[in-house]
């Protein structure tokens, strides 16, 4: 056995610290909002919330179910995170499998065309002008169809097929009678459970977490995205004291407000928080063998 030198042992305890270090920086902030989530507005306001929650309290969460419009979030933000992610895995799923076949016609041809769209894009007001001619402006497609798949998973999906599908294993199909959408069905789909759960967690997360598209083609408060509500919160949190005639109204809108922020917050971490469990075990194979392979 080789024995640990006085420089290694230095090296090591420098490294640990520097882990460490980053891992506090990490946990911080995510800690400091689940306290501020469960301690009183006066609290948060004076800034004695620091790790643990100061004067517990519920209140957050009792707003939260008493307000309308972050319920309707909430439940809008569940039917696009839903919808929007079948509908990405399936359309990359399909394509990733389509371009891996080296013998489809003109594969190289549309691989271009699809990472052509990663380098040069429309822009905004382009994007935006399609959206309102298809007739998409406030509706709910608005966030499902101009984002309906990601070229960069398409492309760890497609390594993913050429590295795993062997041309040997759909050869021995056919020869057992199975056409390509039974081969894809029963053969393909079944093998690819790692990337399609890496698949699942990249689009779910997205969906989630996006708001920026809602906020440029929604206009309908039914229709907001939980991460949108929150962004509406945070906005009225700067409220200036001069549009109330009430300090108290004022004093006391403000306090709730803040409350609602964090606990709105910590709401929002929740789903993310329960699906990553069961997809990661297939997290780390899905992305090294797309990644590494083909």
């Amino acid at each position: 056995m080789n024995r640990e030198t006085r420089n290694d042992r230095l090296f090591l305890g420098f490294l640990y610290g520097w882990v460490g270090l980053l891992t506090l920086a990490v946990l911080y902030p995510l800690v400091f909002i689940v306290s501020s989530s469960f301690s009183s507005s006066g609290a948060i306001m004076s800034g004695k919330v620091w790790l643990w929650p100061v004067e517990p309290t519920l209140e957050g969460y009792r707003l939260i179910l008493q307000n309308d419009l972050i319920i309707t979030g909430f439940t809008n933000s569940l039917f696009y995170t839903t919808v929007g992610t079948l509908i990405n895995v399936f359309l990359t799923v399909c394509a990733g499998f389509a371009l891996s076949k080296p013998n489809l016609i003109g594969r190289n041809v549309v691989m271009f065309l699809f990472t052509f769209t990663m380098i040069f894009y429309g822009g905004l007001i382009p994007t935006y002008l399609l959206v309102k001619d298809l007739g998409m402006i406030d509706t709910r497609w608005a966030l499902l169809i101009p984002n309906a798949l990601a070229v960069w998973n398409l492309i760890i999906a497609r390594t993913f097929f050429q590295s795993t599908i062997s041309k040997e294993l759909g050869e021995a199909a056919e020869i057992d009678g199975a056409g390509h959408l039974q081969f894809f069905v029963k053969i393909v789909l079944p093998v690819s459970k790692p990337i399609i759960a890496v698949l699942f967690l990249f689009y779910a997360v997205g969906h989630w977490n996006a708001y920026f598209d809602a906020l440029i083609y929604l206009k309908s408060q039914d229709l907001y995205s939980l991460q949108l509500v929150l962004r509406q919160i945070l906005i009225q949190n700067q409220i200036s004291a001069s549009l109330f005639s009430d300090s108290a109204n004022f004093i006391k809108l403000r306090n709730n407000i803040e409350i609602m922020k964090y606990s709105t917050i910590v709401i929002a971490a929740i789903p993310a928080l329960i699906i990553y469990p069961f997809v990661q075990k297939h997290f780390v194979k899905g992305v090294m063998i797309g990644s590494i392979k083909g």
